[in-house]
């Protein structure tokens, strides 16, 4: 469980941070492009809308050019020539369906001169009566209307002619297709995939986009605020653009007045498909992203999960070594710091059960050194041993069982740990090894191992002089304290037993054993307080460096012969100084 957590935050970190960093640059981002995208398209749409009012006003301006021209003949001469001839043009002009000079009489009856009459009563060649005119008065377009003769959608471009007193004579009527005026707008892109219309001043609909139109409304009577506000501003703008409601707008739209008409052409667009690109760019931003955190969790897979799964390995290995159950060592990957750590943790694994063996099969009070040099013998990690003469040490407490009747059973132990642990630290000195502890008595042997049995036999002797020593220091102490005094006696032989790993497989202990055991056993029973008694086996390789107290034969349990036993103590060496006073 904490692996699992331990692999959820380094995720969490890892992830949270350039979550929150990939969305903040898309909203950014996002932000930034769609005023970016509004704004060019603001832009465009005027670009757009000029360059279809420039178409429609080109081809108005090729008739109202010709329509100037009429109108600066009221004050020539040859008027009614150049007349005929600026009808015949405007007749003979692509997209006009008729051009036509109307005077009026004194009784306001108006009569068409086809071909045009001179000026002054004069007949021109169409054998009419000309009419003077002061000035004409600016012409003006109508709303395009149905033509049934023609089938055709048609405007008129109307301008009236007055005499010195202002009094209207004439006008002059040239009619245009509307679909002419249009032709050059449809052919941009934008008239098929946007929304566009042309409008009067009043807002009524001249054409529109849109294939089915309701007659009779007019651009800006509907509920849309927004229709209202885009014809509010063309009113009192001549172009401009106007964005609808929402972030970003529903629909945006833009407007260009025309120079030669009072028309206006109106383009809309949904605010989906301007900003489509930057749409399409969120969501692909978004993918990306996604794919992004996707990459990264595979690689925190890859790269912490390998570092999770070596830390869960270590987790569950030392949970079975605080068992006591010690595995195959993990393997080592790499050479970064998970890879020492787990080296490591091998080497505390192995020094662990170095340890637990020890301690298993040599017990608590072995010196390390010595169990290190057991190890390192094949049939100290096995069952079972070899036969080998090593000595035996056995000491015992004499009359333990009648003082422990007289003290508590907290300060009976407490007694034996103070005895022990002073025996245990000189046993250790001289390298003694610890094979039980039977109540009061302690059993120690002391291996050669592949030497002369020499060494060990004398460092047995002095280990219980050093014991008996220390005796007297403790009884000092006991004594001091208002507690008993111990005497204790000790036993030493030296024989051949077997010396190996006792037990089963699930529980050993590193001991000997043999009839010399036994022997030293009885051999110590005889001690008395204070007394170490050596066999004849022991005394062969000490007598010169002992001195025997008191020498006895007596027959042990178990050995049908005599025995002959020595009380040794350690012989005092003359100090050399003294030696040369002497001199």
């Amino acid at each position: 469980m904490v692996i699992n957590s331990l692999q959820k935050r380094l995720g969490l970190l890892i992830l949270l941070p350039v979550a929150l960093l990939l969305l903040f640059v898309g909203i950014f981002g996002f932000i930034y492009m769609r005023g970016t995208l509004l704004a060019e398209w603001q832009d465009a749409s005027i670009v757009k809308l000029q360059r279809a009012a420039h178409q429609i006003d080109m081809r108005l301006g090729r008739i109202t050019d010709w329509l100037h021209l009429f109108h600066h003949t009221s004050q020539g001469r040859g008027g009614p020539v150049i007349q005929d001839w600026i009808l015949e043009q405007l007749r003979e002009m692509k997209g006009v369906e008729s051009a036509e000079l109307k005077w009026k009489d004194d009784r306001g009856s108006e009569s068409s001169m086809m071909m045009g009459m001179g000026m002054g009563g004069r007949r021109s060649s169409g054998g009419r009566r000309m009419m003077r005119f002061h000035r004409a008065k600016p012409f003006e377009v109508t709303s395009p209307r149905y033509d049934a003769q023609k089938g055709k959608e048609t405007v008129t471009l109307t301008s009236q002619l007055k005499d010195a007193s202002d009094k209207v004579v004439g006008t002059l009527e040239v009619t245009v297709r509307l679909d002419y005026l249009l032709e050059g707008v449809k052919d941009f892109g934008w008239w098929q995939t946007e929304q566009a219309c042309l409008i009067d001043e009043a807002g009524k609909y001249l054409c529109h986009t849109k294939l089915v139109m309701k007659k009779g409304i007019f651009f800006g009577e509907t509920d849309e605020p927004f229709e209202r506000a885009l014809l509010k501003a063309a009113k009192e703008k001549p172009y401009g653009t106007i964005l609808g409601p929402g972030a970003p707008p529903e629909i945006v739209g833009g407007f260009y007045r025309l120079r030669n008409a009072p028309w206006t052409v109106v383009l809309f667009a949904e605010g989906d498909k301007v900003l489509a690109p930057i749409i399409h760019f969120r969501n692909y931003y978004f993918a990306g992203g996604i794919l992004a955190i996707l990459i990264i969790l595979i690689f925190i897979r890859s790269v912490v999960g390998g570092m999770v799964h070596s830390f869960t390995a270590i987790s569950k290995t030392a949970e079975k070594v605080a068992k006591g159950d010690y595995t195959k060592p993990i393997p080592v990957r790499g050479r970064d710091e998970i890879a020492q750590l787990t080296q490591s943790f091998n080497t505390m694994m192995e020094g662990l059960k170095e340890r637990d063996f020890i301690a298993n099969t040599f017990g608590r009070y072995v010196d390390q050194g010595i169990a290190k040099e057991l190890l390192k013998r094949p049939e100290a990690s096995r069952l079972g041993g070899q036969k080998r003469e090593v000595a035996i040490l056995m000491s015992d407490i004499r009359g333990f069982t009648p003082l422990s009747e007289t003290l508590s059973p907290e300060k009976i132990i407490a007694l034996l740990n103070r005895y022990f642990g002073e025996l245990i630290g000189v046993i250790e000195i001289h390298q003694g090894i610890i094979v039980d502890f039977f109540g009061d008595a302690i059993l120690v042997f002391f291996d050669p191992f592949d030497e002369p049995v020499t060494s060990v036999i004398q460092e047995a002797v002095q280990c219980a002089f050093a014991m008996q020593e220390g005796m007297r220091e403790f009884n000092r102490e006991m004594r001091s304290e208002n507690l008993p005094s111990l005497q204790m006696g000790i036993g030493i032989n030296a024989g051949e037993v077997v010396v190996g790993n006792i037990g089963s497989e699930s529980r050993a202990k590193y001991g000997i054993v043999g009839s010399p055991v036994n022997l030293t056993q009885r051999i110590q029973s005889t001690a008395e307080p204070g007394e170490v008694i050596i066999s004849d086996s022991v005394y062969r390789y000490v007598q010169e460096d002992v001195n025997v107290t008191r020498k006895l034969r007596t027959t042990l349990k178990g050995v049908q012969e005599e025995t002959t036993l020595y009380a040794a103590e350690a012989r005092v060496v003359k100090e050399p100084i003294i030696m040369a006073q002497e001199t």
